[in-house]
């Protein structure tokens, strides 16, 4: 009797153990508006973060990953989805709150093999903060919600949370955690950080002279005050924009005018992007850092470090005054459409520690439901990571699409430039989609985007088969190849 009671406890024992080694946690933390570099380890030369470092030299750091999209709302969707923005159809920062319930979101199929699924933080794609299809537990604030004391939506209880936002955050990420370490689960933490907040007056109000600031965690405040920033030799802090870029310099036109009818838009602009605004968005990173150490420690402490896979990454980049743009994210340079992004899967024997293949955001689903294994949903536009993360292959594509669609909010300048732009090893091709203008950069000779080409004669082959490329793309984004 007591032998067949023990060959039963093996069985369920090996049954459990089977199906944590096939099926790990999963922890996936986006950060609001981080640039690909803005880590210690990414080459921030003085924001220390212990805890994204050590994740990078314990997994595997994608040095050519991008977004999608460079702007919240439809990145987020397109981590979410694994679609392109014309594809899933939040393609602005507009509040498509009904269209976001209708999003095809991969934690469903997660749930539907059977994890337990969790949103903790911002949403962003509408603002309401009801409970979107596919999680079992839910905490979200309304819209950009508020650094200190935010109102929280937690499973449609509305409350007001005291304390720092990201500290917030994490308590709730680790509570839902401990409350299912046998796992498996999933964990979505969008963070607030490193995103400004407009600065209110006593009744409440904002206005375009109210600046936008950056708020770090009290202990955090003024730990890199004073300290330098080297400034990319694209930098351009009286807006010049360097020869080849009409758009751009017609878009800065737009601006100055702006600025001349309406004086209080400067209050809100930081032109050139000051010393302190970057001091205050490393010094906001600082919780962020400690935010991923907690998890990391939490998961140790119940013995389930190593069969849960991390993805870290951002939803769009930002400019330090680059090109001559400042409080900004959404063109398609470099510092914008370029994210960070680290995975960590304990599971793969050994993994790649670099990856220079081009990856896109909408890879992100599918490789959250390879991991898991489940066969990809039809929807799903991405690719899975897997076989760069193993080692297996060097590239999943050959060429990237970036997507961009304007509207008048919130600066009206910025209207109508609509962009495509094709990615690959060597070259980035802009097309703007509202005038007969185009860029060509070599990213391999010229990273900092300087020179466009695209009326150089010796680059005209290579201009048509990036035309051909983007044409191909675009079919393969609307679902029609």
């Amino acid at each position: 009797m007591l032998r067949s009671v023990f060959i039963l406890v093996l069985f369920f024992t090996s049954i459990h153990l089977y199906c944590q080694s096939t099926q790990p946690n999963i922890v996936m933390i986006v950060v609001d508006d981080m640039r690909y570099d803005e880590w210690g380890g990414g080459g921030h030369p003085y924001l220390q973060t212990p805890a994204i470092d050590l994740l990078a030299k314990e997994g595997t750091q994608f040095n050519r990953a991008y977004h999608a999209v460079p702007l919240c709302s439809p990145n987020r969707a397109s981590i979410l989805t694994g679609q392109y923005p014309s594809r899933h159809g939040i393609i602005d920062n507009t509040a498509r709150n009904q269209a976001s319930f209708m999003l095809d979101l991969f934690p469903k199929y997660l749930q539907e093999v059977g994890y337990k699924t969790a949103h903790v933080g911002k949403w962003h794609m509408g603002n309401s903060p009801a409970p979107r299809p596919g999680y079992d537990y839910w905490v979200c604030m309304e819209g950009q919600g508020r650094t200190y004391n935010p109102v929280l939506f937690e499973d449609n209880t509305s409350y007001v949370a005291e304390g720092y936002i990201t500290d917030i955050f994490t308590d709730m990420a680790i509570g839902f955690i401990q409350e299912n370490a046998e796992g498996p689960f999933f964990l979505y933490i969008g963070h607030k950080a490193v995103h400004p907040e407009a600065v209110q007056r006593d009744d409440g109000s904002t206005d375009l002279d109210v600046p936008k600031e950056f708020i770090p965690a009290k202990r955090h405040e003024g730990l890199y005050r004073g300290k330098p920033y080297k400034r990319s030799p694209s930098y351009s802090p009286t807006s010049r924009v360097e020869e080849g870029k009409p758009v751009i310099k017609n878009a800065f036109k737009l601006r100055a005018a702006a600025l001349e009818k309406d004086p209080r838009w400067a209050g809100s602009m930081d032109l050139g992007i000051s010393e302190k605004t970057i001091q205050t968005r490393a010094e906001m990173m600082l919780a962020v850092d400690e935010s991923l150490g907690r998890i990391m420690a939490e998961l140790q402490k119940l013995g389930i470090r190593e069969n849960t896979v991390v993805i870290f990454t951002s939803d769009n980049g930002y400019f330090y005054g680059e090109h001559g743009f400042s409080l900004e994210r959404r063109m398609p340079y470099e510092e914008s459409v370029r994210t960070p992004l680290i995975i960590r899967h304990p599971g793969i024997p050994k993994p790649a520690k670099t990856v220079n293949g081009l990856t896109l955001s909408v890879d992100l689903a599918a490789t959250a439901l390879d991991v898991a294994g489940v066969n990809n949903a039809g929807t799903v536009q991405g690719k899975s990571l897997m076989p760069l993360l193993s080692g297996e292959k060097d590239e999943i594509r050959s060429s990237g699409l970036i997507e961009y669609y304007s509207n008048e909010n919130p600066f009206p300048w910025t209207a109508q430039l609509d962009y495509r732009v094709v990615v690959t090893d060597q070259y980035k091709y802009i097309k703007w989609l509202r005038f007969d203008s185009a860029e060509l950069y070599d990213l391999k000779k010229d990273p900092y985007e300087l020179n466009n080409l695209i009326e150089d004669t010796a680059y005209k082959a290579v201009v048509k088969e990036l035309q051909g490329q983007l044409r191909v793309l675009q079919l393969e984004a609307l679902g029609l190849e």
